[in-house]
């Protein structure tokens, strides 16, 4: 048999009708059969209960995963709506698909990682080649996440691809899925075994603003102090003066450009980019999803259009040269939702995401969301990303 994979999305308002026609045209295409697997992305316009119900009716009660977007990615097709949910289903003989899940994230990434890896433990078989992981992006640090993680997984390697699960700006409560629960502050994973591998890219599309600045106190994932002033006062060189009451717009065009380390210079670029998720107006601090060091320089960075145009292309590069001959089964893609209509017109945005479809194959099963933060390797190390496109070809 191989692996079929079918595709399907609505943007239809009503949960259940939107539901069920994402999920009976990804059966359709798929073919014949209850599938093994399925993936789910979805807005957060949705009674997000009633539509996973439905979509996992549907699919015949098929092992789910997946996570709210600020928006959703088929082939041809992208989303930015409150309203929009893709379906991916696949059968396979090659592939093996196990999901676990991890509630209560808030209480510390590291336990988390932990956990994760402990439910992983028994699934992992020779032939595991990766995990894919969908977070909620609100609550997470990722270094302590990823240490905790391979440490209890001891001397087994594992790829991590993945995204941060948003809420359409809202920066309230984002969704995580695994079967027929919907939960917030955990993560949903997929561990992926069998006769396969992931052929990946990776480019975020920033350029440097200004000079260099030092974080001169933090804690964790916390910076108070830039330069010897609260963080939030720093921001003013680079923002309006009312900025405060304009924290997305801020966080959306600047985030922060740490230098790369030397290991993954060749294969990622000059900058390692950091979203500010959130702020405190009182005490002055900013945070991002990745611990950060006093002394710590780094630069404040700002997308650049015809950056992301090329670093594009040179995803589809990156997944050629790792694929070879070999045709992918299906991609998942997770792009930060601050490369969507924030800086791209609809018709543009539409047109760079099919030309990268295109030079993978138009006609390959194609399923992504917007997301809050993505996570791919880069040189053999398991990274988090912010502001960069991350795109996992399944061959």
């Amino acid at each position: 048999m191989g692996t079929a994979v079918g595709v399907g999305y609505s943007v239809h308002r009503n949960p259940e009708e939107a539901g069920k026609e994402a999920a009976l045209k990804a059966l359709e295409r798929k073919g014949p059969g209850k599938p093994d697997f399925v993936f789910v992305f979805a807005t957060v316009g949705y009674n997000q209960q009633v539509l996973i119900r439905t979509i996992r009716e549907t699919m015949s009660g098929a092992p789910l995963s997946g996570c709210s977007g600020e928006g959703i990615i088929t082939q041809g097709m992208v989303a930015e709506t409150n309203f929009g949910v893709c379906v991916m289903a696949i059968s396979s003989d090659e592939l093996r698909f196990d999901n676990v899940r991890v509630k209560e994230i808030a209480r510390g990434a590291g336990p988390a990682g932990e956990r994760l890896a402990a439910g992983l433990k028994p699934l992992l078989t020779a032939d595991s080649f990766a995990c894919f992981l969908f977070i909620d992006g609100l609550v997470f640090d990722f270094d302590p996440f990823r240490a905790a993680f391979e440490q209890t997984l001891q001397d087994r390697q594992l790829p991590l691809f993945g995204g941060l699960a948003a809420d359409n700006w809202a920066i309230r409560k984002t969704y995580q899925y695994h079967d027929d629960e919907v939960f917030s502050e955990g993560i949903s994973g997929v561990l992926m075994s069998g006769r396969g591998e992931v052929a990946s890219g990776i480019s975020h599309g920033c350029v440097p603003v200004g000079t260099k600045r030092t974080i001169t106190r933090s804690k964790g994932n916390i910076i108070y102090e830039i330069d010897g002033i609260p963080a939030l006062e720093a921001l003013k060189d680079y923002a309006d003066e009312d900025w405060k009451t304009q924290w997305n717009k801020l966080s959306l065009n600047l985030c922060l450009g740490f230098k790369t380390p030397e290991h993954m210079k060749k294969d990622y670029g000059d900058f390692v980019v950091r979203y500010m998720v959130g702020k405190d107006d009182r005490e002055g601090y900013v945070t991002i999803q990745s611990d950060v060091r006093d002394g710590t320089e780094f630069w404040m960075v700002r997308r650049d259009k015809e950056l992301i145009r090329d670093g594009l292309q040179a995803i589809s590069r990156q997944i050629q040269e790792k694929r070879g001959s070999r045709k992918p089964k299906f991609v998942l893609q997770f792009e930060c939702m601050g490369r969507g209509k924030v800086v791209f017109r609809e018709q543009e945005k539409i047109e760079l995401i099919r030309s990268l479809q295109e030079e993978i194959g138009k006609d390959i099963p194609w399923i992504g969301f917007y997301t809050y933060g993505e996570i791919g390797p880069v040189a053999g190390y398991n990274c988090m990303h912010n502001f960069t496109a991350v795109v996992a070809a399944v061959c």
